[in-house]
């Protein structure tokens, strides 16, 4: 009984010793690492980007940093990733998106192509 005393006396006395994990906002800072690739060529390989938004067979879907970690089914669609730099937007056939609890997105498709090589008079006829 003495030790129990001893042991909550003294975490009252130092509560900065017990860190309790908490989960926020993405700070605008943050950078998540993304990888895209095919089964033929790797298209992203741990890039640092800002945003990734997916076209994910339960609903489009912005990931940022700091995303709870998940696995998803892409659908054929249109993944869009925004860089500081600008963005650039990929249609892609199919695959799976998994985020990582370490600020990593792994994007794996089965065809890819960037959207500016697509032409509306090519795709309409």
């Amino acid at each position: 009984m003495a030790s129990l005393r001893l042991v909550t006396s003294a975490a009252r006395r130092a509560p900065s010793l017990i860190r309790v994990a908490q989960r926020g906002y993405a700070e605008a800072s943050d950078k998540i690492q993304l990888s895209m690739a095919l089964p033929h060529q790797s298209i992203f390989s741990s890039t640092d980007i800002d945003q990734v938004n997916l076209c994910a067979a339960t609903g489009d879907m912005g990931i940022l940093a700091n995303h709870v970690p998940s696995v998803e089914t892409l659908r054929p669609g249109v993944v869009e990733v925004i860089e500081s730099a600008g963005s650039k937007k990929w249609f892609i056939s199919g695959g799976f998106a998994t985020v990582h609890p370490n600020n990593k997105l792994t994007i794996n498709a089965v065809e890819a192509a960037p959207l500016e090589d697509f032409s509306v008079e090519v795709c309409t006829s």
